[in-house]
């Protein structure tokens, strides 16, 4: 099986996880400033990396309703869809940024250090939530026959 990828988008910095082969466990990529060619980059990993699937995290508000950094989000994924040999999705990814650096934190890292990583862990919480969504809906499928 080909790998997935996951998008913390922002406007200042894209963070980047990947999944292994199995799809079983996420694990942060990079960090990609909004400065360069963001859509370029992830085009070229997509094809060095054989990755099936995009996964992108769209920040809704607490009631569900798209916000103005949800719809420059969905922006950046037609642009991605246009771009890219593989499926790009959308996954509810409320609050994965404020957990990411709250993991960070408890892992004992200062806010100063995490800044190049807090996007990269922020993928990988929204890669890890849809991969392990696929792995219970796989699993209940199974046990439902």
């Amino acid at each position: 099986m080909s790998p997935f990828l996951g998008i913390d988008f922002g406007t200042a910095r894209i963070g980047l996880a990947v999944s292994d082969e199995l799809r079983l466990l996420a694990h942060p990529l990079e960090t990609i400033s909004s400065k360069q060619d963001v859509v370029g980059r992830i085009a070229s990993i997509v094809r060095e990396k054989n990755i099936g699937r995009v996964v992108v995290g769209v920040p809704r508000r607490m009631s569900g309703e798209l916000g103005a950094a949800a719809n420059e989000t969905l922006r950046f994924v037609e642009k991605l869809r246009a771009s890219l040999p593989c499926e790009v999705i959308t996954w509810d990814e409320r609050w994965t940024t404020v957990a990411a650096n709250r993991a960070l934190r408890d892992a004992g890292k200062k806010t100063r250090q995490t800044r190049a990583y807090v996007d990269q862990v922020a993928a990988q919480m929204i890669l890890q939530g849809y991969l392990d969504r696929q792995s219970d809906s796989a699993a209940a499928e199974r046990s439902s026959r």
